[in-house]
Order: structure tokens, then C-alpha cells, then sequence
């Protein structure tokens, strides 16, 4: 990756939906957040059957692993740092891409949605839990009190980009403590779902082509990320889904990545060079902040504010007559989705390859 010039990174139109002194910038911009934050976060989900039923029927993770990472990073990146405006376009944009993952579940009977409340509400808590779990156990620390429920109010802010309700979101720890004990029982570790957790802990699959000589430094680096992501999954989850790790890697790993993280938030051009090895697309949303660019316009919206502003509909009642018509091709004609809403995702969320 090229030295990244400040006078060639441009800004964004405005501060999006926190802003700098944010505990969303203070606990996503640190390099847990892409790194084990993020990985914990897409094997978690794959315990939810719908979740997984999309993902299996789509094949992205596996026949595209690189393009899939760096796209879905990008968006949860975006949310947290770009302007209102981009945020806004793709939150949109990502209803069209949803409404291809609908089919009949393979197990177990009934049909599944992406764009389904519940499955939104999912997607949701365990990003927002996972990067903050990671930040905990390998960053610097427990959140204060006072931080603790700016950042769970920000979670509930951010779920008015999806389709579930913000009224949904756990205003606690304790609140979001309760959720995944509900969810608990109506999780399962079946075939798929182990295969996409198996696969999505292989962090050697979104590295960029690298020389043969550095082949073995990167699986180092892989095997290290994953031991830190399985030591933050309780066990009781890792037994589910039959993955074993020691107590005592889950105990040596923490010191290692403390002082890797740290060292590597020392130097934002640092943090920037690693992102981009692992996200490309995800670096022009993150550079500003980093390299303290300042937008074009010092304001902070809220969701509601922004739609109203850009002429986006409410993420639930966007694109209705086009959902519609999938539905119809895929439960009625049982043919396959159209991928229109995947091809126009490229201008925002990168290309697909």
C-alpha cells in the first residue's frame, strides 16, 4: 500500500451521526475494531439460522472471502465515521442488497428474510457487543458508566439505519445481557453454521497476495487473530459450534495483542497501513478521522434528520415494490433473486471482485 498523503485524502461532508469526542470514535477507531472486534462479530452471527440460511444460499464468504470483508467492514466503518449523506445512500442501498437473501431455512422448516426485524436486531447487537468486547479485553479498557450508556444509546441511534426498530435496543449491559440470553435457545450450531464459523476464523482468506517468503509470517498473524477472537466467545458458544481452545491460549493471548493494539494505535498512518491490508475500501472511510481532516461541514445529524434532508425512506418501508417482486420470483416462480440491488451496491460499498 502506498504512503497515504494527507493532502490526497478528502473529507467527509460532515461528521455523520457522532462526531469526534464520540465514545462510537473513541472505542470503533481503535484497531480492535476491524481487526478481532469484527471477526467475532460475523462468526457470532452465523449462530442465528436465518443469518446463516442467507449466507449459506449466497456463498459470498467463501467464493469471494477478500470482497465480502472488505464490503461489510466498509459499512459498519461508514456508519461509525462517513458523512450523513454517503451513510445515509448506503444504509438504503443495503435493504436492495438484503432482499436477494430470502429462501426457505434448510433445517427445521420456514423461510428467511435479511431484511426481517429480528434478523436486523441480531446483526445489530452482536457488532456493536463484539467491537465493544474486543476494546475491553485488548484495548484499553472497561468503558465508564457514563461512556457505557452514550454507547449503547449510539447503538439504538444506529439501528434506525437498519430495518429493526431502535425501540428494540438494549439501553444497558445488562439490558443487552438479557437479549442474548432470550436469543440463546433459539440458536444452532448446524452444519452450515460450523462451516461459516470455521471459515470466517480463517483471517488468512481476506489478506491481500502476498511473496511466498511472507507466507508463513501471515499465518502466524492469522492463527494469532483467531486464538484472540475465540478467547473473547464464551465457552458454552465455542462448544456449540465445536470449536476448542485451551484456557490457557485464551489466557497467554491477551498481554500479546494488548501490547500489539497499543503499539499500533500509536501511530494512526500505522493503523491505516494494517486496515488497508485487510480492507482497502475501508481506509478512505477511516483516513479523516485518523489523519484529523477535518469535514466540510461541522455538523452532526441524526438518521431521521438525514433522510429527511436526502429523500431516503425509513429503512423498513424502503424499496417495499422491489422486495416484493423478489419475493414473488423467489417463493412464487422459484426462480433466483435478481442481484440488482448487488449491482448498484458497488458504487458505494465496492466492487463485488
Amino acid at each position: 500500500m502506498a504512503r497515504l498523503r494527507r493532502s490526497e485524502v478528502p473529507p467527509h461532508e460532515d461528521y455523520g451521526f457522532f462526531g469526534p469526542g464520540s465514545v462510537v470514535w473513541k472505542v470503533w477507531g481503535y484497531p480492535t475494531a476491524p481487526t478481532v472486534g469484527f471477526q467475532r462479530a460475523v462468526v457470532v452471527e452465523e449462530l442465528d439460522p436465518p443469518l446463516v440460511a442467507a449466507v449459506d444460499a449466497t456463498q459470498g464468504i467463501y467464493q469471494r472471502s477478500r470482497t465480502r470483508y472488505d464490503r461489510t467492514l466498509r459499512y459498519f466503518a461508514m456508519v461509525a465515521f462517513a458523512g450523513s449523506r454517503e451513510v445515509s445512500k448506503a444504509a438504503d442501498i443495503l435493504v436492495k442488497v438484503h432482499s436477494k437473501a430470502i429462501g426457505h431455512l434448510p433445517y427445521g422448516g420456514g423461510t428467511y428474510d435479511a431484511n426481517d426485524p429480528a434478523s436486523q436486531l441480531w446483526i445489530q447487537l452482536t457488532g456493536w457487543h463484539s467491537i465493544l468486547y474486543a476494546y475491553e479485553k485488548y484495548g484499553p479498557g472497561k468503558l465508564t458508566a457514563e461512556e457505557e450508556k452514550e454507547y449503547w444509546e449510539a447503538c439504538a441511534l444506529a439501528a434506525e439505519l437498519q430495518t429493526c426498530s431502535p425501540d428494540d435496543v438494549p439501553r444497558s449491559r445488562e439490558g443487552v445481557r438479557e437479549y442474548f440470553a432470550r436469543m440463546r435457545p433459539h440458536l444452532s450450531a448446524s452444519p452450515i453454521a460450523r462451516e461459516a464459523m470455521n471459515h470466517l476464523l480463517k483471517s488468512e482468506l481476506v489478506f491481500p497476495p502476498h511473496p511466498r517468503w511472507a507466507k508463513p509470517i501471515a499465518l502466524v498473524v492469522a492463527r494469532t487473530q483467531r486464538a484472540a477472537t475465540l478467547a473473547t466467545m464464551p465457552r458454552w458458544m465455542r462448544e456449540m459450534a465445536g470449536i476448542r481452545q485451551s484456557r490457557l491460549l485464551d489466557t497467554l493471548i491477551v498481554p500479546v495483542m494488548k501490547v500489539a493494539f497499543a503499539l499500533a494505535h500509536l501511530n494512526p498512518r500505522v493503523e491505516l497501513h494494517l486496515l488497508g491490508r485487510l480492507s482497502p475500501s475501508t481506509v478512505a472511510v477511516v483516513a479523516p478521522v485518523k489523519l484529523g481532516i477535518p469535514p466540510r461541514n461541522a455538523e452532526v445529524l441524526t438518521p431521521a434528520e438525514a433522510r429527511a434532508r436526502y429523500g431516503y425512506a425509513e429503512p423498513a418501508e424502503a424499496h417495499l415494490e422491489f422486495r416484493a417482486r423478489q419475493a414473488t420470483r423467489v417463493f412464487g416462480d422459484g426462480k433466483a433473486p435478481s442481484d440488482q440491488g448487488l449491482i448498484e451496491s458497488q458504487e458505494v460499498l465496492g466492487p463485488l471482485s
